[in-house]
């Protein structure tokens, strides 16, 4: 009696696709976690080398300020020699450089060091998304960004959890030390990953420019933009939420202890991982606009409210910025599996990791102030405050999206 047919979906979960799925997911994870050692180790190192609130966002602004580079440039890298060497390459900067950071002496080696990081972070995603988006078919690729985008997620909660272990016992730069881990990955990468086939059968390999010349360069402006907005409200609002849980009452805080601040981030980050995967869910089955537009509204509506609870919620604070935790990580991150599908669905393949890198990352450019800015309003009225002006560039965001075509059929070696 001959076998039944597996079903469709499937058949469609071959081997190669969910071993590239698994080394970009991995790899984002680990660099997510090597990324914000920083900001749980930020109270430690202020203490340490006596930075103020602005410097302090100076470093963070440093290592987006070097992702934008990396990104634009692992993107181009990856057109050139091929998606897997690309993401080799981007882990093994980020996990030498993290364990570098925990030598630093001061400002100005610590904003060198992190700024390797941000290199790394910003090659990582350029590398790791055109990789999963070549490799899984029109009808699962919102669905398969998405799990690769919740490595971030992952890589947030295993960070919090490594830091309270770690910080009490043993300080910030041993925390620091681990992140050197993530070069290990690449050995199965090198092993085990091949290019996607609508890469490795492409010859033509024409240069940057092209992205900048019609009829790519509306959808270039047009994209780079709606990231530049939604990344400045993530960068805003997310690289400042452990000092904002661990800040004092006085400043504008929450006033929690490390170890609780840890928890209420981990909490808030498992409602990332939801948000992520149920943002390509939706994606695939009903359009990339309609699930964005619902998740950035929702961010918009929360962001205030969270960064505002510790004025007016007064002993219940603790208690609602728990029970609202899951929710900002649902709706404020998990929009971000939008561009990993979208963006590889409006370029060719000869430039997709180009425009992907550009687009992108020249958002991540100009967001790398928003720490900066952050820091220095919170300097003048308190981080609360602060961080609920960053609804603004939600709101902006579901606007945007409207002037970019809707792509959820797109199939990818049809993309003018």
């Amino acid at each position: 009696m001959a076998a039944e047919p597996l079903p469709r979906f499937l058949q469609d979960f071959t081997h190669p696709r969910w071993l590239a799925l698994w080394a970009a997911m991995l790899g984002y994870l680990l660099d997510a976690m090597d990324v914000l050692f920083y900001l749980f180790a930020l109270q430690s190192i202020r203490a340490e080398f006596g930075l103020s609130l602005s410097q302090a966002g100076l470093v963070t602004a440093a290592t987006m300020a070097a992702s934008s580079i990396g990104g634009t440039l692992c993107g181009v890298l990856a057109d050139r020699i091929g998606r897997r060497r690309a993401l080799i390459l981007s882990i093994l900067m980020y996990s030498f450089a993290s364990a570098g950071s925990a030598f630093s002496t001061g400002l100005e080696s610590l904003i060198f060091w992190r700024a390797l990081v941000g290199l790394g972070l910003g090659g990582e995603w350029s590398a790791g998304a055109v990789l999963v988006a070549e490799s899984w078919p029109t009808e699962h690729r919102a669905k398969a960004i998405s799990f690769m985008q919740s490595g971030w997620a992952l890589g947030y909660m295993v960070s919090a959890l490594l830091s309270a272990l770690v910080l009490p016992r043993f300080g910030w730069r041993a925390l620091f030390l681990i992140g050197v881990l993530p070069a290990l990955l690449t050995l199965m990468i090198r092993r085990k990953v091949v290019e996607p086939a609508i890469w490795a059968q492409g010859r033509e390999r024409p240069g940057f420019a092209t992205i900048f010349r019609p009829p790519l360069l509306r959808r270039t402006v047009l994209a780079t933009i709606l990231a530049t907005s939604m990344l400045l409200g993530y960068w805003g609002l997310f690289s400042w939420l452990p000092g904002f849980l661990a800040g004092s009452r006085e400043t504008g805080g929450a006033g929690l202890t490390l170890v609780k601040s840890g928890m209420w981030i981990f909490v808030m980050q498992a409602g990332a991982y939801a948000g992520y995967l149920c943002f390509g869910l939706m994606a695939d089955r009903y359009g990339r606009r309609p699930a964005f537009l619902i998740y950035v509204l929702a961010a918009a509506a929360l962001t205030p409210v969270y960064g505002l609870i510790p004025g007016w919620a007064g002993d219940s604070a603790e208690r609602w910025l728990l029970i609202l935790g899951p929710f900002i990580g649902f709706f404020g991150t998990g929009f971000f599996s939008l561009f990993g599908a979208m963006l590889a669905e409006l370029y060719p393949t000869a430039v997709r990791g180009t425009g992907q890198g550009f687009t992108y990352n020249t958002g991540r450019a100009v967001s790398a102030f928003a720490p900066y800015l952050i820091g220095a309003a919170a300097d003048r009225m308190g981080l609360g405050p602060a961080l609920a002006a960053n609804a603004g560039f939600f709101l902006l965001g579901a606007v945007l999206i409207f002037a970019l075509p809707e792509t959820r059929s797109s199939k990818l070696d049809e993309v003018l």
